[in-house]
């Protein structure tokens, strides 16, 4: 009789590309999030610095919910609301959204932060020279405020990298749900986690040294 152990496989080959394949899904659903977060955490981040007291309060309040409550939370709520709403979605989708949403809250802060680091004397100076307020952002504000925020923005996006393994609590077939099926096939939790930290590794750090080398270029 075969003992229990033998109802486990040893990692093949076939399972790296299933875990190559659950790496690219990470960086899809990932990149999607991150741009469209991006570009909605920007508008936040201009009504944060430039909307009147109650635009402010109203922005900053909701802000607050999404960076406050656990991302994993947002996420099976916002997946079971859907579905008992009657308008159920792919994993993608609803994982996308969530993380889109949480990744704006993030960035909506840094904008600010952006757009408060231009000293105020030199938007006057654009003001003066006959620039209208939508030239002052255009080449005084988001030139200046991004080289001033652009770190912060880098780790916001490593940040919703990683974060996105936990998608897999809605049915997403990530880097991290592809490792724990590969766990109960072949108990190999710990070569499995090393694979896992590589893939995450090879994904962050072409992020990160990107960043650095636009940094550079603009210091130079």
């Amino acid at each position: 009789m075969n003992s229990a152990g033998s109802a486990f496989t040893n990692l093949s080959w076939v399972d790296l590309i299933f875990l190559g394949e659950a790496a690219i899904r990470t960086l899809q659903i990932s990149i999607v999030s991150i741009f469209f977060g991006t570009v909605i955490g920007i508008i936040l981040g201009w009504m944060l610095a430039a909307g009147n007291v109650f635009v402010r309060i109203a922005v900053s309040s909701i802000l607050d919910v999404f960076r406050s409550v656990p991302l994993i939370i947002q996420l099976i709520l916002f997946d079971s609301f859907v579905s008992i709403a009657g308008y159920p979605m792919p994993a993608f989708w609803s994982g996308t959204i969530v993380l889109s949403v949480y990744c704006a809250a993030l960035v909506a802060m840094v904008a600010r932060a952006g757009i408060e680091a231009v000293s105020p004397n030199l938007r006057r100076a654009a003001r003066s020279l006959g620039m209208g307020y939508w030239q002052d952002l255009r080449y005084i504000v988001w030139p200046v405020g991004l080289r001033a925020v652009f770190p912060s923005w880098i780790g916001v996006a490593l940040s919703v990298l990683k974060d996105s393994a936990l998608v897999s609590a809605i049915g997403y077939l990530e880097l991290m749900r592809a490792s724990q099926i590969l766990t109960t096939k072949t108990q190999e939790s710990f070569k499995i986690m090393l694979l896992i930290g590589l893939f995450y590794f090879l994904m962050s750090y072409p992020i990160s040294k990107a960043g650095e080398f636009v940094e550079k270029k603009w210091q130079s």
